[in-house]
């Protein structure tokens, strides 16, 4: 049962995705792709306070990718700098709530990537989330 509410809200998100866009100026901001299945994530930040005041997102691929990325600029909104930076990928999991298979884990996790790699500066490597 748990599970289908968990798939009913990544479909959501994948259909109604929230905080679209980008952000001109942005604080941090940073792009990747997933070579394996062409999604594209970028993902823009504004910093005040030391927290995320502002966070949008823009690209295109697949279901999950989409989905992830919309969850994860609710997860990180509001919140400091720093505590974003240590969203986990099995933080980003949970929050999918529903089994990822290893061809889809990439897809699953490429916005934490991306974010990652926007606050720190620099590309984030997967072992690295």
């Amino acid at each position: 049962m748990a599970e289908q509410i968990y798939r009913e809200l990544i479909l959501d998100h994948s259909r109604n995705p929230r905080n679209t866009g980008t952000l001109d100026p942005a604080d941090h901001s940073f792009e990747d792709v997933n070579p394996l299945c062409g999604d594209e994530i970028r993902m823009d930040v504004r910093v005040k306070d030391d927290r995320v005041d502002e966070i949008r997102f823009s690209g295109r691929g697949c279901a999950i990718s989409q989905a992830a990325a919309s969850l994860l600029t609710e997860m990180a909104a509001g919140r400091p700098v720093e505590e974003v930076k240590q969203i986990s990928k099995d933080d980003m999991l949970d929050e999918l709530g529903v089994p990822i298979s290893p061809a889809r884990l990439k897809c699953a996790l490429l916005g934490l990537k991306v974010l990652k790699a926007s606050l720190y500066g620099m590309p984030q490597q997967d072992e690295d989330l």
